[in-house]
């Protein structure tokens, strides 16, 4: 390499540095914006009892129980909202209609979600922009080691969420959990991952790498967002449980957790979130097992990587199998469905730094 060629390589691996650097920034605002979504929509107990009232004695919820049709000024024009789908998850469950979202259904709230969705699509672009600047500093694809593979994870995964808000799907309410744990990784990997760009080892010498790799990531970024679903179904469960049994939330608990999907919900949301993307799972481990054939001369060595791979893959399916044929749904499907992409963040986080093997090219 010439030294001109090496000064170029330098000057853009700074610049994917500063590209994620300012994306963080992006993103913490994101974050601000997020938490005035919620802090605005909360509904104080004076609306929420004229939300409860209007539920329950207009002539939209009437003797037939229905979800009520309310009235909202906008302006100097009345709309009319569309009445509340109610979500049934099984036989005998709740029929809990869903919350009105992070905005609260307030005008405030829904301004500041707005802004954070902007920002999040503008950190996005700014740290996909990192991303394409670290492999032109490389010339080859931006994963060859933990630092890399953790910023291209968190560009995914931001950009899932944003392609299903424009499918005008409802998963507004992930916004703040998402950008949370995006700064969280960001700022493990900017400190204790980073490693300066350098060529790979000679085994990743091959277009399997693009193939392979590129999989794992998508996957891992979409099994995140089922697993934040999964979560945020056990909270809601055990508050429509207690509401159930005539407990009383506490103000916190109502205040945020009333304004999520249902369970019924979530619990849909994880499952099939998790079972689109387990098939694409089922091809990282066939990919990578034909690059190892090419690479070492055997498809399956019990390396450690490869087994948490399978063990993960094991655990998905179970997931999977379990709904379909014994038809867990709810709190058990929801602990598999966590236990699974613990077994993914191990196969990322302990094996990479904690085991050896041949994968081991954590950089750290």
């Amino acid at each position: 390499m010439t030294p001109l060629a090496a000064e170029v390589n330098e000057n853009l691996a700074q610049i994917s540095n500063y590209l994620v650097y300012s994306s963080m920034a992006v993103y913490t605002l994101a974050f601000f914006a997020h938490i005035a979504e919620w802090t605005f929509g909360s509904r104080s107990k004076v609306g929420r009892t004229a939300a409860a009232l209007t539920g329950t004695k207009t002539a939209g919820a009437g003797a037939s129980g229905g979800p009520a049709v309310q009235v909202r000024g906008k302006g100097g024009t009345a709309v009319l909202d569309k009445p509340k789908v109610i979500t049934r998850s099984a036989a005998g469950s709740r029929d809990v209609p869903d919350g009105p979202g992070a905005a609260g259904g307030t005008e405030n709230g829904d301004l500041y979600g707005r802004i954070a969705v902007s920002l999040t699509a503008l950190g996005f672009l700014i740290e996909a922009a990192g991303v394409v600047a670290r492999a032109m500093s490389v010339q080859r694809a931006p994963w060859g080691n933990m630092y890399e593979f953790s910023v291209t994870f968190s560009t995914v995964a931001v950009g899932a969420y944003l392609l299903l808000l424009a499918l005008k799907k409802n998963v507004r309410w992930l916004g703040l959990i998402l950008v949370t744990t995006v700064l969280l990784d960001l700022g493990i990997a900017t400190t204790w991952l980073y490693t300066d760009s350098d060529q790979l080892v000679p085994a990743l010498h091959s277009y399997w790498l693009w193939i392979h790799v590129s999989t794992a990531i998508f996957c891992g970024a979409v099994f995140y967002i089922g697993a934040a679903g999964a979560v945020l179904y056990l909270f809601r469960d055990s508050y429509e449980a207690k509401l159930a049994g005539g407990g009383k939330p506490g103000r916190f608990a109502t205040s945020v957790l009333e304004r999520l999907p249902s369970a019924a919900s979530l619990d849909k949301f994880s499952y099939r979130i998790n079972a689109a993307v387990f098939p694409l799972w089922t091809f990282t481990i066939v990919a990578g097992a034909i690059w190892a054939g090419d690479a070492w001369g055997r498809y399956w060595g019990w390396d450690p990587k490869e087994v948490w791979s399978f063990v993960t893959w094991v655990a998905y399916a179970c997931y999977l199998h379990a709904r379909a044929t014994a038809g867990w749904k709810g709190r058990k499907a929801a602990y598999l469905a966590l236990f699974a992409f613990a077994c993914w963040i191990w196969n990322y986080y302990g094996v990479n730094i904690l085991l050896s093997g041949k994968h081991s090219y954590a950089g750290v």
